[in-house]
């Protein structure tokens, strides 16, 4: 259900499960998490199958055991974060919940018009993931992120783009809209890459 591709320096990762509108099992987060610790390509892709990014947690597995809280979340998170090249979400759909997690930890963001972001940790009474909250805070502030954990509101794409929680909207072709996005940092050496990406933190 993750589908991995490599081709010409970048790791696509995709989420193949369209028939769930790409949620995630504790098995999937694991082969994320393996797969984005293992890489070691200049650029990595997260994108999604169908018209949905991720509906965040299997509703199945959270009512039979802890997905809503396993630390492997946490685990993709970081290793997405922990990245050494460019790491982009390239969102064809919404995002949801702990998903979310893994699209903060990236360098980029970009997203259908269509999408929709929320995290709606306070309705179903857990709390978010450990580093989710401060990396929302650093990409919208504190006031946003309030907003978005404190109330569960669904945010559209046009709102994240003015909000810098996405950085750009594809028009008619996401990949190819991606594509266009990663390929300088393609063009470029993998240790330009990742220097530049150390000396702004």
């Amino acid at each position: 259900m993750i589908d991995a591709h490599v081709s010409g320096g970048c790791l696509t990762l995709k989420i193949n499960r369209p028939d769930k509108a790409n949620a995630l099992t504790e098995a999937m987060l694991t082969e994320l998490a393996d797969r984005v610790e293992r890489a070691d390509q200049p650029v990595l892709v997260i994108t999604g199958e169908g018209k949905v990014f991720s509906a965040g947690a299997d509703l199945d597995d959270v009512r039979g055991g802890t997905l809503a809280t396993s630390p492997e979340w946490e685990r993709l998170s970081s290793a997405v974060a922990a990245f050494k090249g460019l790491s982009v979400a390239s969102l064809n759909g919404s995002c949801a919940g702990g998903a979310l997690g893994m699209v903060l930890a990236c360098d980029l963001r970009i997203s259908v018009e269509t999408a929709k972001f929320f995290y709606p940790v306070i309705k179903i009474g857990v709390l978010p993931q450990p580093s989710d909250p401060a990396r929302l805070r650093s990409l919208i502030g504190p006031s946003a992120a309030k907003r978005i954990l404190l109330t569960g509101v669904k945010v559209d794409a046009r709102e994240a783009l003015s909000l810098g929680l996405i950085d750009q909207i594809s028009g008619a072709n996401l990949e190819a809209d991606t594509i266009d996005l990663i390929e300088p940092a393609l063009r470029a050496s993998p240790a330009q890459v990742a220097a530049i990406k150390a000396l702004i933190g």
